[in-house]
């Protein structure tokens, strides 16, 4: 799926001021920053797991973890402008200390991370990505979550929107790189070959600007990941609502350069993490507890 957005005392103005305030807080997709502390895993560096990781990022002692942070509660900007954080990061400094390496998240602009992977400037990626088979064709993931897509729009005078069918006619705005946008432009297709009013997709470079289109009246309809876009309703104030239940449920996964020998290292950590209660502590703690795996894999894509 995609990525990527706000808490902070920006909500309390009204949605464009909540997002236009996300963008002045400084996010630029080169910041970088290390994840708030969270609930110890009670493992020590020298725990079989950590023994797990290849000598070469061993080496380096630090993991650098890309995320696209314009999508709360799941990775966003902190008030102080650049310090990433959300549950994405909460468990990114977990797994760390499993693995005995330290965390560095950066942020990054989401259609760049895959290729930031590649090319070994990122060490992970965990900005709710799907997982999917054409991505599997890239890097390797391991699966630690579940969530659908969700519709939201303007609670007055706002569609009704209750699956991709009914996206005919209408503008949506999503963020590029995305399920959501790959979703929304086959549905466009789709409308067109079947002789209805096809789908005007409005593209942007983050979920922040995504949103922004729907409260200005660009766009008719938003899509994001379901915990994002239950956030942005809830942080809206009664501005936005749901539109219709959430489809398409598929993993998460965290985004790993292809055969580097750190999916299993990862794996058993995040295993660890479920067994001694950490990870649903963090879920619970973002309130996103509902899409919790009790069995992660490794390349767990269905499609």
């Amino acid at each position: 799926m995609s990525a990527r957005r706000t808490l902070h005392p920006l909500a309390a103005v009204g949605v464009l001021l909540a997002v236009t305030a996300l963008v002045a807080t400084g996010y630029s997709s080169s910041s970088s920053s290390t994840p708030a502390a969270t609930a110890s895993p009670s493992a020590s560096p020298l725990s079989s797991i950590a023994a797990e990781v290849p000598a070469a990022i061993k080496s380096k002692g630090t993991l650098t973890v890309a995320a696209d942070a314009t999508y709360a509660p799941n990775e966003f900007i902190a008030s102080d402008g650049h310090t990433v954080i959300g549950w994405d990061a909460d468990l990114a400094s977990a797994l760390g200390q499993v693995l005995g390496l330290k965390i560095s998240m950066v942020n990054a602009t989401f259609d760049t991370i895959i290729p930031g992977l590649a090319s070994g400037k990122y060490d992970l990626g965990m900005s709710s990505f799907t997982d999917t088979k054409v991505r599997e064709k890239t890097v390797d993931f391991v699966d630690y979550y579940e969530a659908g897509t969700s519709f939201f729009v303007k609670s007055s005078g706002g569609p009704n929107i209750t699956s991709l069918s009914d996206l005919c006619g209408h503008k949506v705005s999503v963020e590029k790189g995305t399920t959501e946008q790959a979703d929304a432009q086959a549905q466009a297709a789709k409308c067109k070959s079947e002789g209805k009013p096809t789908v005007t997709v409005e593209i942007f470079n983050d979920q922040n600007a995504a949103n922004l289109a729907l409260s200005s009246g660009r766009a008719d309809v938003a899509m994001a990941d379901s915990p994002p876009a239950a956030y942005q309703v809830k942080l809206s104030n009664g501005v936005f609502k749901l539109s219709g239940p959430a489809y398409g449920t598929a993993p998460y996964g965290i985004a790993i350069p292809k055969n580097n020998g750190m999916a299993k290292p990862i794996l058993d950590a995040l295993k660890q993490l479920i067994a001694n209660g950490t990870y649903l502590k963090i879920l619970n703690k973002w309130g996103v507890q509902a899409g919790a795996l009790s069995t992660p894999a490794i390349n767990g894509a269905t499609s």
